[in-house]
């Protein structure tokens, strides 16, 4: 084996792998699979392999959030991007006396180099802050000026609080902070005044968190409180309302509106200047103008800004355009009611040719017609001579009780006693019975009656009468009242019925109807017609974009709209379709908890809802669970709107679509300083919800007997018993019983209920009737004299 050769065998030869790189392309793997789907290893469980699925969908997940968030704050803040942009509306509210917006102003303009504040109209100022690339539309406003504030923080998109670091936030600025939560607040930043006194390093802190708190009361997505005296904090909350995204009120979509920079006025054709601003603005819908009511428009031009020309020094003025005109056909007008036709339902008198044609075989004019089928004739009873009628109502004859005929007599009056005498009868022995006397008959139980004296039945009604019928009386004894004694009960309660259930009986909506009710408007089908009003207005093609400047000119607009105080914001409101008809609108509301006075039913206080403010005397009623109608859409009417109660409240207005918040102010001898009375939201505008007035009138149990009972100081004379006999009866104790007849004439009547009853009871009826509210008007607020304010501090 001298010359055999040693090689190694085949096997032990190393073959490296492939190159495969980690860090491949999504897309070079996927053409290196060249269509192949991965094999399942085996040795992979199948819980590692949901874990890597599930990990693999977070962060597809997570992916899509932040796409999701970046396309968002790109779309809502493309209205104020490019050289074009519109400026971001800041309303600036100081909340305590010691507290001025011109301080805030320069504050904000202090981190900038090279600013320019331009003045423009309604008292708003226009900061450029070419550091950010993009300008402020400011909205100083002074203390004490609620109505400014409110609109104002209406068209804004950021609101900046601006807190003292010595002085409490008092009573005006609570409400204040209470009715803007209440009717939506955009962003809001809160700063300390750079006009307040310096705080002391030690405290500082201390002060802050404390103001922090009690913003966050209001406003909790507060995340922050600004120092406008450090000039850090200053450009902090410079750059949040330069960079930031705002928050967009719920109320405010779907509908346009222009905050005015110049404002003209021409033979009753005003110019208001401004960017269009939340959705597309129509030139064929009305414009609502706070304090003055709504107007057509009579044409919508353009009105871009000057550009700077490359070629020669200064601005270069762009003609403007007309963009829309209202179509006629189309275009709404400026009828908000309906003309009623008093003589269409007028009753007339017959015609000659009506009662020519009337049928031969009628019954003469001097004829009694017969008496209907199914009803009982009167008939005369049969009394002994010299008995009175009280004593007679207890005498029982004997054909009620055996059943026979007995045969009929005319009785004759004798003068003004109420005696009877009767004819070819024997007068009958009478045994005198006393008070407590019983007559046992085979049918029935009576108890024996005399009248008391007149003065004994004045004392015991003052005493039955002797309790308190005050707000606070009204909710341990709801709804009673007390019978009148000087008019019949049946006159003054003539518009009341009486209902087997409250909750289930039938009430025709459109039964005696007030006069008022033929002037509004009503919706077929209120949402169907909301959807197609808002469909239509986003599918308008004429209709100007956001973002657009534009002066639109208004029609018959009286000139004190254009010399209003330039202290309050010019804002137009583009209403919907339908928006300016009267109708009934209901509104959800609760009390304010810091207020203590009484809200008694049409009482008069001011509603604001969307862009309007109302003179208003709301009614108050239940709110059902659900705020579904219930099943006959009867509701029980309030006296009172009480604390920690939801109830509805009803009044004439203009048609609103959405869900709208809405609050309820009452004046005081400060015009400026309105008292918070409630709040809520807008329900919806429906005509047909019947609001009962509910009154029980109470008696008192004289004389029980098991399940019988004498009542008294529910009426005062027989003919009201028998006029109120067919109403069920129903005590505080569960029973529930009818009327048997009336006893003697002051007003005493027997009873009989489903269980023996209590003398300690109370005996009560309860009788309803459908109540309305009062008309509408718009609210003017009233012209203060001009005097220092923050506004003059900036232009001097």
């Amino acid at each position: 084996m001298t010359g055999s050769v040693h090689h190694h065998r085949p096997t032990l030869k190393q073959q490296n792998k492939a190159y495969k790189s980690k860090h491949a392309t999504k897309g070079a793997r996927k053409d290196a699979a060249k269509g192949r789907l991965a094999r399942q290893s085996p040795k992979v469980s199948p819980a590692a392999s949901a874990a890597a699925q599930a990990r693999l969908n977070r962060r597809n997940n997570a992916r899509q959030t932040q796409l999701r968030k970046r396309h968002s704050l790109v779309s809502a803040t493309r209205l104020f991007s490019g050289p074009d942009g519109a400026p971001r509306i800041v309303a600036i509210v100081p909340l305590t006396e010691d507290v001025t917006a011109a301080s805030v102003v320069e504050a904000l303009a202090g981190p900038l180099d090279g600013v320019l504040l331009e003045a423009c109209g309604g008292g708003s100022y226009r900061l450029r802050a070419e550091r950010f690339k993009t300008s402020l539309q400011l909205l100083p406003l002074q203390h004490k000026r609620l109505y400014a504030a409110l609109d104002a923080c209406k068209a804004a998109d950021y609101v900046v609080l601006a807190l003292s670091s010595r002085v409490e936030v008092g009573c005006w600025g609570d409400t204040l902070l209470r009715a803007l939560q209440a009717q939506g607040l955009p962003t809001v930043v809160p700063v300390v005044a750079a006009a307040a006194a310096p705080m002391d390093a030690k405290e500082k802190g201390g002060i802050m968190k404390s103001l922090l708190s009690f913003v966050r009361y209001f406003v909790p997505g507060a995340e922050r409180i600004f120092d406008m005296r450090a000039p850090a904090d200053a450009l902090g909350a410079l750059r949040a309302l330069c960079e930031g995204r705002p928050a967009e009120a719920k109320w405010r979509e779907g509908r346009a509106w222009v905050l005015g920079e110049h404002v003209e006025w021409q033979d009753g054709l005003l110019g208001v200047t401004g960017v269009v601003r939340g959705a597309l603005l129509s030139a064929d819908r009305l414009v609502h103008l706070p304090n003055f009511g709504d107007f057509r428009i009579a044409k919508i031009v353009s009105a871009p800004l000057p550009r700077t020309s490359r070629s020669a020094a200064g601005a270069m003025e762009v003609e403007p355009v007309l963009l829309a005109e209202p179509d006629v056909s189309s275009a709404d007008s400026l009828v908000s009611t309906n003309d009623p036709d008093d003589l269409a339902n007028e009753q007339t008198w017959p015609t000659e040719e009506e009662m020519r044609g009337a049928p031969a075989e009628s019954a003469p004019a001097d004829s009694l017609p017969d008496a209907k089928s199914s009803t009982t004739p009167k008939t005369v009873r049969r009394i002994p001579k010299g008995m009175s009628e009280y004593q007679a109502a207890w005498i029982i004859d004997e054909s009620d009780e055996e059943g026979d005929d007995a045969e009929e007599g005319e009785g004759q009056a004798e003068g003004s006693t109420g005696e009877v005498e009767m004819e070819d009868v024997e007068e009958e022995e009478m045994v005198e019975l006393r008070d407590d006397t019983e007559m046992e008959t085979e049918g029935r139980r009576s108890v024996a009656f005399q009248d008391l004296d007149v003065e004994e039945e004045d004392r015991q009604l003052k005493n039955w009468r002797n309790r308190k019928r005050e707000e606070e009386d009204d909710l341990a004894f709801p709804d009673e009242i007390d019978t009148p004694l000087d008019v019949p009960a049946q006159t003054r309660f003539q518009r009341y019925r009486g209902l087997r259930s409250f909750r289930t009986s039938p009430w025709d909506p459109y039964e005696n109807l007030p006069r008022d009710y033929a002037r509004i408007f009503q919706f077929e089908d209120y949402k169907r017609t909301e959807h197609a009003i808002r469909r239509r207005a986003e599918e308008d093609s004429a209709a100007i974009e956001p973002g657009v400047r534009v002066t639109v000119y208004l029609k018959d607009v009286p000139q004190e709209a254009a010399q209003q105080d330039s202290r309050s914001p010019f804002v137009l409101f583009n209403l919907l379709e339908h928006e300016h008809k009267k109708t009934v609108l209901n509104f959800t509301v609760q009390r304010n908890t810091e207020y203590d006075g009484s809200v008694r039913s049409k009482d008069p206080l001011i509603l604001c809802v969307g862009p309007r403010r109302l003179r208003v005397n709301p009614i108050y009623s239940q709110h059902t669970r659900g705020g579904g109608k219930g099943y006959n859409n009867v509701h029980k009417f309030e006296r009172y709107l009480r604390h920690g109660i939801t109830n509805v409240a009803t009044t004439y207005g203009p048609a609103v679509f959405g869900k709208q918040p809405c609050l309820l102010l009452r004046e005081t001898d400060d015009p400026q300083s309105p008292e918070l009375v409630a709040m809520g939201s807008f329900i919806n505008p429906d005509p047909t919800r019947v609001i009962a007035k509910r009154i029980v009138l109470t008696g008192h149990p004289f004389k029980v007997h098991k399940k019988t009972a004498t009542v008294r100081y529910m009426f005062f004379n027989p003919d009201d018993i028998n006029y109120f006999k067919p109403i069920q009866l129903h005590t505080k104790y569960g029973r529930t019983g009818h009327i048997r007849e009336s006893l003697g004439t002051h007003g005493y009547l027997k009873a009989h209920f489903d269980g023996p009853i209590n003398q300690m009871d109370t005996v009560c009826m309860s009788l309803y009737k459908r109540v309305f509210p009062k008309w509408s008007d718009l609210w003017k607020e009233q012209s203060l004299p001009v005097s220092g304010s923050s506004v003059d501090a900036m232009e001097e």
